[in-house]
């Protein structure tokens, strides 16, 4: 595509609709997994997005046979490690989070497989989330040792209740597509084969639709997500101090030994 989207190489574009543009996360081999400039490339698109005078409607899916499996544990490690990189990927956290926000375009999320970290954050604040029945969605921030910042307090006591978020978010355990739909977490959960057809479907509908009213309705009801930025910016905060603390260490090796983490903070 000649346009300004060759900027964000880590990220795949098409536009299979009129009026639509699809965005896939794309890191082969390791289940689309947000590296550096993946992290980077999701914070920053939006603004260009919301510019694009072709694009009316947005679908974000992942390549093969996952979603994304959250941040990669390369760019966690580097995180952990050098105070530069830590505030770098603070500041492009919080902008992934905002910039979802008030990009004027609806968003639709198509998520199968693995959705868990970065990728779940713009699998769960898109404006229509539609999960397969075999997604498994994960918080995974506490298994790693440090807060659940990203999104998660900034959307999930919305969507599903204090209750149900704080289990979620405190234990990480994992939710199916069926059981995320029940609770409140996402839009639509669909068979495996019916997902990119609906997420295409609901987009054409979108883009097909009045667009001061589909974006202004957008930007109403997200004014619920921007009241909630002070309790957004505090877990973020604490997330990120985390990264500089001793248990992310043991998250990162825990995971890579495929073990049970044995964390010794207090």
């Amino acid at each position: 595509m000649n346009d300004p989207y060759a900027a964000f190489g880590s990220l795949q574009f098409s536009r299979p609709g009129d009026g639509v543009l699809e965005i896939v996360m794309s890191t082969p081999g390791k289940l689309n997994a947000a590296g550096h400039d993946m992290h980077r490339d999701l914070a920053n698109v939006w603004p260009e997005v919301d510019r694009d005078p072709e694009t009316r409607v947005v679908v974000v899916r992942g390549e093969g046979g996952a979603f994304s499996s959250g941040g990669d544990l390369d760019l966690v490690r580097d995180m952990a490690n050098d105070f530069e990189v830590r505030t770098r990927v603070l500041k492009e956290a919080r902008d992934l989070v905002y910039n979802l926000i008030n990009c004027s375009k609806p968003i639709v999320s198509a998520m199968h497989g693995a959705a868990v970290g970065a990728g779940l954050v713009v699998g769960v604040l898109a404006d229509v989330s539609i999960a397969a029945r075999s997604a498994r969605i994960i918080d995974g921030h506490t298994k790693l040792g440090v807060a659940a910042g990203d999104h998660a307090a900034i959307v999930w006591p919305l969507l599903v209740g204090m209750a149900k978020a704080k289990y979620y978010l405190l234990t990480c355990e994992p939710l199916s597509g069926e059981e995320a739909e029940r609770i409140g977490l996402v839009s639509l959960c669909v068979d495996d084969d019916e997902l990119l057809d609906t997420a295409h479907e609901v987009a054409g509908r979108l883009a097909a639709g009045s667009q001061t009213a589909i974006r202004w309705t957008k930007h109403a009801l997200n004014n619920w997500l921007r009241t909630a930025g002070p309790t957004f910016d505090a877990s973020l905060a604490l997330e990120f101090m985390g990264f500089g603390g001793p248990d992310v260490h043991e998250g990162i090796d825990a995971i890579r030994e495929r073990r049970p983490p044995r964390f010794t903070g207090p």
